[in-house]
This record gives C-alpha cells, structure tokens and sequence, in this order.
C-alpha cells in the first residue's frame, strides 16, 4: 500500500509500506475512503517534535471494514465507520467513565500511521462505530472530521462547561477552535467568541455560530474579551493552540469561576503557580475521549444537522501529502483531506 512517512523535518514522502495484517484478534483492517493532515502532525513537521527514525504519519479516518480477527463482535466486513484517534477497549473502568483516551490499554492510533490506503485498527470492538448503512460522499468529510477535530473541539466545550447562557471564547482558529466553536452553539451557548486574525477562518467561525470576532492576541486580547464581559472574564474558554501564550490568554480571559477547556496539544508550557491560585478558574483537558461522542457525532452528521466537514478547505490526492503539509505549515489551508 501506500502511506505518508515523515523521514526529517519539512521531509514528507508518499512510500510503499507494508499491508497491514491482523495482530491481535482484536483487531480490524479497514481500506480508508479519507484521512487528513493534523495541526498536531505539523510539531513534528517543523521539528518540534523530534523523531527517532522514519515515521508513519496520521491517526484520522473513515473507511471500509476489509476484514476483522477472530475476537471482533460489533463490526463486519463491509460497514463503514469511523474511529477515534486513540484505540480504546471502550470497557475498562476509565472508558466506562467517559475518558476512552485514558483507556488502560489505548494506542495512539498516529503510532501506527493512517494517512494510508488501509490500516490496522487495534481494539477495533471499542474504537469503531458503523454508520448506519454506506453514507452519502458528500458527508464523508463530516465524518472525518469526528474522527478528532469535531470530537476533541466538542470535549474543548463541555471542559469548558459551555452551555446555555454562556459567554464562550475560542483561542486558536484551526480546526480545533473551529470545531469548539460549533460545539458551544450546539451546546446552547449564548455568546461565542472567535479569537481569530484570518478572514476565512472568521468566516467560517461565523457559519459555524460564532457571535462576536477579536482579532487581538496575548494580553491585548485578553482586554478586549474583560471589555465585553463587563470586566469580569467569559464564563468558558477554550484553548486549542498549546503554548505559553495561547494557555496564559485562556486563563487570564476567564472570569473567577469560570472554566478553561484546554486541547491543544502543548509545547513549553510552564503555568505560574501563584496567578493560578488566585485565578479562581477551573482548568481541564488533554486527549479528548472521542470515541465518547461518536455515536452522537454521526446521527448529526447523517441527519445532517451539523457540518463540521467545511473545516477541510483543500482535499488532494494521497501522492501529493507533501503539499497538503506545506499548505498547513504556511497557514493557506484550514485542514487538508487526503484521498487514498
């Protein structure tokens, strides 16, 4: 098959790789009808992140089950379906209490690589949910987009305790921020605020529900969301960036009692312990327990009351992955899909 590797900084090639098998008899190959390129998959891209050899790239996904070991009961060849960017038991007692990417025996699903033509899905039973029946082509990029950037957005929202009466504010306008954006409206949100510098991205933070722009950042953004919360702070905020100064701009937008739900995935980042102490706000996050909401994320996306899929603003061929990555990494696409 072919499949992306990422052999050194800014170094992407479209490589023949081995045909997955099954392993474990808990395991699923499925041939994958869309994969993407991951703000994520650009730390290691630019060297942040630093690899030990060769690396397969990718963990989003939506495919067709090929085949399935001895031990699979809740999928079959043939179904489509979508899974999580962590492989999870789904039956252990943390994923019983709704945290599956703290599943006592996940996997990162970007370890084994899915910006492939096929892939091994480990713990496929826990990882894997069927659309009800082959869906429409138009809403496989709905789909994918469950896959992480929907479901961790979402869990961005609900740690942030967004809901009805809520004035909600998004740090970061990638894909994440974008998706926490239609999270907050679809959880009742009454404000939504999109912390955003790029027209498109705006636009569609705006389509997506949001109320109010602030094109400001760091501390200067900060001001602007007490100035339109009557000098208190927002009640929820999101952090979907990772760094020192995306954490600091959430903590510091949120009012004493408020809550910060922080996904992006961190670099560096060091909070000092006395302004949170007086702070008063509540922080959680981390890897979002996608597989929680996909049951949920594809009845919206089939009854096609959400449409999470315009995130994807460049779909290429799976050959010209190097291209996706550079169109990221220079900030002229959104979130780029990938046809095998």
């Amino acid at each position: 098959m072919r499949g992306v590797i990422l052999n050194a900084p800014g170094d992407v090639r479209v490589e023949d790789r081995d045909d997955p098998v099954i392993i474990e008899p808990t395991d699923a190959i499925i041939r994958l009808a869309a994969t993407c390129i991951c703000g994520s998959d650009l730390w290691p891209y630019r060297g942040v992140e630093k690899l030990d050899g060769p690396a397969p790239m990718g963990h989003e996904y939506v495919g067709i089950v090929e085949e399935v070991g001895s031990q699979v009961t809740t999928i079959r060849p043939g179904q489509f379906v979508v899974g999580s960017f962590w492989a999870s038991d789904n039956t252990c007692e943390i994923c019983r209490a709704g945290y599956q990417s703290g599943c006592v025996h996940r996997v990162l699903m970007g370890t084994i690589g899915t910006q492939s033509q096929l892939a091994r899905i480990p713990l496929a039973d826990g990882t894997l949910v069927a659309t009800p029946g082959m869906p429409d082509a138009d809403l496989v990029p709905s789909l994918l987009a469950a896959s992480d950037v929907l479901g961790t957005g979402w869990f961005a929202a609900m740690a942030a305790a967004a809901g009805p009466g809520k004035t909600v504010a998004v740090v970061g306008d990638g894909a994440v921020g974008l998706c926490a954006v239609l999270a907050a409206r679809q959880l009742g949100a009454e404000r939504v605020i999109a912390m955003s510098r790029h027209a498109p991205r705006q636009e569609l933070a705006r389509s997506f529900g949001a109320t109010d722009i602030v094109t400001e950042r760091g501390d200067d953004g900060v001001a602007v969301i007490k100035e339109m919360t009557n000098g208190l702070g927002a009640h929820s905020v999101v952090e979907a960036v990772g760094t020192q100064e995306s954490m600091m701009q959430a903590i510091r937008s949120t009012r004493p009692g408020g809550h910060v739900g922080y996904v992006g995935v961190t670099h560096d980042v060091a909070l000092p312990g006395d302004e949170l102490f007086m702070s008063l706000v509540h922080l959680h996050g981390g890897p979002a327990p996608v597989r929680q909401y996909l049951p949920e994320f594809i009845d919206l996306i089939c009854e096609r009351r959400i449409d999470p899929g315009k995130v994807f603003d460049l779909t290429l061929p799976l050959d010209q992955a190097a291209e996706g990555y550079r169109a990221m990494d220079e900030r002229r696409a959104i979130k780029v899909l990938l046809q095998p």
